[in-house]
């Protein structure tokens, strides 16, 4: 599978506590990257700045769904099954 056109859901739903330029704390889960375009794009997919988390999600039915809207809901649900107890 690959990414799907216009759906940025990684760059948007998952929290991510690693470095991104323009982010040095991570981003908060649900919040947009400052690295995604208008076009929900990434502006540092390539390039070795990109944090290692990035890197390392792939496109799949399971995380992905057959929509943006469903891969939104999927990784916002992977996300809230994953928080630490407190």
């Amino acid at each position: 599978m690959e990414c799907r056109p216009q759906c940025g859901a990684c760059c948007i739903a998952p929290s991510i506590t690693s470095p991104i330029p323009g982010m040095p704390n991570g981003k908060p889960a649900g919040v947009r990257c400052v690295q995604l375009t208008d076009d929900l794009q990434c502006r540092i997919f390539d390039a070795p700045e990109r944090p290692r988390v990035c890197a390392s999600l792939r496109p799949h039915r399971e995380m992905c769904g057959a929509s943006a809207g469903d891969a939104m809901t999927i990784l916002t649900q992977l996300e809230l099954d994953t928080l630490p107890l407190s």
